[in-house]
């Protein structure tokens, strides 16, 4: 296995060469799709470097909320559904799996929809792959300086919204 250039390296120096010696090159067309590829190429940067720990935080979060572990009432089956779960080469579940059992325990009622633990974890999904997609994006910024919102109570009968 090479160790020097790191994938990460190769793909930094890819990009660099696109937008420093080509892209000043290419005629429209061809530095449209120049620009879309080094936007390509560093989201596979970002996810060489941010995937592998945001997958393992999120795999220890759905393990929690399928054992109740997470502060949660959990979901009775999740123990027996998390040994069931397709594993990967060193045995443990994949996340694939992890998340079909997840989805399943909600849809079932196991795991109520507005549980806290919940919420929190698909927050801190959602914010780990936006910043590996779009790092940029204003939102972002404001939902990681933000503190998480709170689950909203519905609105009691006759009460507007």
């Amino acid at each position: 296995m090479f160790t020097d250039p790191t994938a990460i390296e190769l793909v930094e120096a890819v990009t660099g060469f696109l937008r420093d010696e080509a892209l000043p090159a290419l005629d429209a067309r061809h530095a449209f799709l120049a620009r879309v590829s080094i936007n390509a190429l560093e989201i596979v940067a970002r996810e060489l470097a941010q995937g592998p720990g945001a997958d393992r935080a999120e795999r220890a979060r759905v393990q929690a909320l399928l054992t109740g572990s997470a502060g949660t009432a959990g979901d009775p089956a999740g123990r027996a559904a998390a040994s069931r779960c397709a594993t990967r080469d060193d045995g443990e579940p994949s996340l694939a799996a992890l998340n079909t059992r997840l989805c399943e325990a909600i849809a079932a009622g196991r795991i109520a929809h507005d549980d806290p633990a919940l919420l929190a974890h698909l927050r801190a999904t959602t914010l780990a792959a936006v910043a590996i997609d779009q790092p940029g994006y204003s939102g972002l910024r404001l939902a990681l300086s933000a503190a998480p919102p709170t689950p909203r109570q519905p609105p009691e009968t006759g009460e507007e919204r």
